[in-house]
């Protein structure tokens, strides 16, 4: 599995699906996609630090990432 806790994605998926129990299959699934959004949420927002100059990822370049990634 990957790095994000299994009981949090499961809890979370649970919680938006109306407490419906999560497969084992789909709960990795879920994990893969978590962690593949957040992938390209960072790699957008590494771009919109660099590109003010700077070495931080802020809020605002967050913002930004979230409007382009979705």
């Amino acid at each position: 599995m990957g790095e994000l806790p299994n009981a949090v994605i499961k809890r979370l998926v649970s919680k938006h699906a109306g407490g419906l129990r999560v497969s084992a299959t789909a709960l990795e699934k879920a994990v893969e996609a978590a962690e593949s959004y957040i992938a390209r949420l960072a790699q957008e927002a590494q771009k919109a630090a660099e590109a003010d100059k700077r070495k931080t990822v802020m809020d605002s370049d967050i913002a930004k990432a979230r409007s382009t990634v979705g």
